[in-house]
């Protein structure tokens, strides 16, 4: 029950983000100096990972890429004698071990986590999203993980959500609480809206899932647009086995759409050490223009 390997799902079209995204992917949009997918990849490694599997699709060569090697620009800093950007991109190429998974067709997020079985092959697997920025002292994934070693159960990420939250998130149902951060689950919604919404628990884009979960998202029946929906597939297993939500500790940034993208771009910049007290100045001045 040790968690070893982590699915990235990144194979989505990125709408949100057009025009941008018409001739790159969503996940290679940079917060400050670093791409999306990069953050994520970094939580994991940084949570004890080693293995990550990106789900990728036509037209996301550019994430293998900036994983990869890139010899002429390596001598071409070292004849610079820009060495410390040299150093900082070859440990890029040296995270993890990374595997690409070519996902076919857009099917949903559980479709999306299926395309990993065979990377996964029996064991425990944690499932990261690329569209959140996780600021936290310890990793969220890290949070998660710790809760699955006392629990050996699947356990997700939650946090607090307003109204419109409920719209964009899937909401849990609380069946026991554990403790302050630590719930065991009775049922969970996707969107449902704050009419139907359980509570104000949102589940927030970070799992760590016994191997059972394959089986269950195979039983899961598409919805109504033809998506196999993760939230569905929980539920199932819910039927079987016990499943923990862990409100965890820190901030997070939905860098899914223009709005939280802005914000959490804003956010790390005034945390930057080399240069966020100047981009607090920028922003009062800016402010006082107005």
């Amino acid at each position: 029950m040790v968690v070893r390997k982590a699915i990235i799902p990144a194979a989505g079209f990125g709408t949100r983000f057009l025009p941008a995204t018409k001739a790159q992917p969503k996940e290679m949009i940079p917060v400050i100096d670093k791409p999306l997918i990069q953050y994520t990849v970094e939580e994991a490694v940084g949570s004890g990972i080693r293995e990550v599997a990106i789900i990728t699709s036509r037209g996301k060569g550019a994430l293998e890429d900036h994983f990869d090697r890139t010899p002429e620009l390596e001598s071409f800093l070292t004849a610079k004698g820009k060495l410390d950007l040299l150093e900082e991109i070859r440990q890029i190429g040296n995270l993890a071990k990374l595997t690409y998974i070519r996902q076919q067709e857009m099917l949903g997020l559980g479709h999306a986590i299926l395309m990993g079985e065979g990377f996964a092959a029996g064991e425990p697997v944690a499932v990261l999203t690329p569209d959140d920025i996780y600021d936290c002292r310890v990793p969220c994934l890290k949070q998660l993980i710790d809760v699955f070693k006392e629990q050996k159960a699947t356990v997700i990420v939650l946090g607090r959500v307003d109204e419109e939250g409920t719209r964009k998130y899937g909401i849990a149902k609380v069946k026991r609480r554990v403790n302050d951060r630590l719930f065991e689950l009775d049922d969970m919604i996707e969107k449902p809206g704050p009419e139907r919404a359980f509570s104000d628990l949102g589940i927030l884009g970070r799992y760590v899932f016994t191997p059972h979960i394959f089986e269950a998202i195979k039983q899961t029946p598409v919805d109504s647009r033809g998506e196999i929906q993760i939230t569905d597939a929980i539920r199932l297993l819910l039927e079987s086995e016990p499943v923990y939500g862990y409100l965890f500790e820190g901030k997070r940034y939905d860098c899914g759409n223009k709005l939280g993208f802005l914000e959490g771009t804003i956010a790390l910049a005034l945390k930057h050490p080399e240069f966020g007290a100047e981009v607090k100045r920028v922003i009062h001045r800016l402010l006082d223009q107005e």
